[in-house]
């Protein structure tokens, strides 16, 4: 179907997803999770150029193309590749005021990402995005690119990412990363992958996602079918 690669029986929610109304009660909307960097954005172009000129400033070389191709963890974490223990505080800092003048402008939205966001509000549902990015540039994004989901919390990483799927009744989480399918697995509720990251399909399969999509194109159809527990 459309190249999904899955090892589930069927794209039906698991314990912790939105629950069903009892009779005579009101369904809730189902609340539908998205990562953000190569799931719904192509940030590369603009924390490529981030990167380079941090390197310029700060003198450290940095290797920008290495580090965009393994977008998903927190900014600190690469850094650390970078730069000493006690100089990663001032360099995030830096990092963070380059990037509203660097990295906005050239990042487009990625293929699907906005009929995605459409697809669950045509059914009634919400969109949240919950990304390892700092909240702050993590809007500046959504805004220049007109993206518009329900909420956004930024910060969260992986397993962290749990908290706010629970927090908000998620019925399904959609990333790229592996790590973006452990915070799904923590959650209790279907891991949908996209290989449009870092990590393949097959990566992402072994790591436990239910349904792996080739990118967003193909998320309507998807939901379309999906039947929250």
């Amino acid at each position: 179907m459309l190249g999904m690669v899955s090892h589930a029986s069927s794209p039906m929610a698991s314990p912790g997803a939105s629950p069903t109304a009892s009779p005579g009660e009101s369904a809730a909307p189902v609340t539908i999770g998205f990562d953000l960097d190569m799931t719904l954005i192509d940030s590369r172009p603009g924390i490529h150029a981030t990167w380079r000129r941090l390197s310029a400033e700060t003198g450290v070389r940095i290797d920008a193309d290495l580090a965009v191709s393994r977008l998903g963890p927190p900014l600190h974490h690469e850094l650390s590749y970078w730069f000493a223990e006690q100089d990663i505080p001032e360099a995030a800092a830096r990092y963070r005021s380059l990037y509203p003048h660097y990295a906005i402008e050239p990042t487009p939205a990625l293929a699907g990402a906005r009929e995605a966001l459409d697809a669950v509000r045509a059914a009634g549902g919400r969109a949240l995005v919950v990304t390892a990015k700092h909240q702050a540039s993590a809007q500046l994004h959504l805004d220049h690119l007109g993206l518009e989901p329900y909420r956004l919390i930024g910060e969260l990483w992986a397993e962290g990412k749990a908290e706010a799927l629970l927090a908000h009744r998620a019925a399904a989480y959609v990333g790229d990363h592996v790590g973006d399918v452990r915070g799904a697995r923590m959650a209790g509720v279907v891991s949908v992958a996209v290989a449009t990251g870092p990590c393949s399909a097959a990566e992402l399969t072994e790591a436990g996602a239910d349904l792996v999509l080739p990118d967003l194109t193909a998320f309507p159809r998807w939901l379309r079918e999906f039947t929250p527990a």
